[in-house]
């Protein structure tokens, strides 16, 4: 029984966490980076998993018992811990998409001192702040949310409802990267995920005169061959590396 209250627990976390993470990410790229309204990450629906997988790390780590004999001492270190915890999944998660996928999720390459563009310095830092963010702030609530849903475990079939849609939309996710890993392995480069995401948007508003889809940005007229061909000969110079 404790096993399987605590696997609801993770789910609940994973689930808080992939959504604010989306959110995030979707604010971010609208009004700092592309400026546009974009779904991020390779799935359909307002989820990004390694914002939940990070929060369920945030969740457990922020409970490790530090005793240096100062308050502050022990804050610095549980955050230190989460801030690499943070980085470690970013690094694993990008490696798999890379060795496995063949495709690149984010791109880190034009940053200094980055690691196979998956992971870098300025983006560790900025794991150190949302971990330092979550120690002080959100971690009261996420306590307290967690107790609310203990003692209402009824509510548990939101968790179960929420874990059916998401995996019914890896698998349309993942049909849809098996067939770009397939075209990435016979031209031998890693594809940009994003990029292609752009390709395909822009492939549509100038050929189909319409506006892409937000929550299915390669549903188009053409096949996502046709589409995987377009990217490809309208690549910039040296963006997309080729297979070592």
């Amino acid at each position: 029984m404790a096993f399987y209250t605590a696997l609801l627990v993770a789910s609940f976390l994973f689930i808080a966490g992939s959504m604010l993470g989306w959110v995030t990410e979707v604010l971010f790229r609208r009004f700092f980076t592309a400026k546009k309204w974009i779904n991020p990450g390779f799935l359909s629906g307002p989820y990004l998993p390694l914002y939940g997988f990070g929060m369920v790390g945030l969740f457990i780590i922020s409970f490790i018992p530090v005793k240096t004999g100062f308050a502050w001492l022990d804050a610095v270190i549980v955050i230190m811990i989460m801030g690499a915890a943070m980085t470690l999944i970013e690094y694993v998660a990008g490696l798999i998409f890379i060795k496995g996928m063949k495709i690149k999720l984010w791109d880190y390459s034009d940053r200094r001192f980055n690691v196979q563009g998956i992971i870098c310095p300025l983006f560790s830092f900025l794991w150190l702040a949302v971990a330092a963010f979550y120690y002080f702030v959100i971690r009261p609530y996420a306590i307290n949310s967690v107790v609310w849903f203990v003692e209402n475990i009824e509510f548990s079939f939101i968790v179960g409802l929420f874990l059916g849609i998401f995996l019914v939309d890896v698998c349309h996710s993942l049909n849809i990267t098996a067939k770009i890993r397939r075209f990435a392995k016979e031209n031998k480069i890693v594809v940009s995920f994003e990029k292609l995401k752009e390709s395909v948007r822009e492939k549509i508003e100038k050929y189909e005169h319409k506006k892409a889809s937000f929550v299915f940005p390669f549903r188009s007229n053409r096949s996502l061959s046709e589409n995987l061909d377009y990217y490809k000969n309208n690549l910039s110079k040296g963006n997309d590396k080729k297979e070592d």
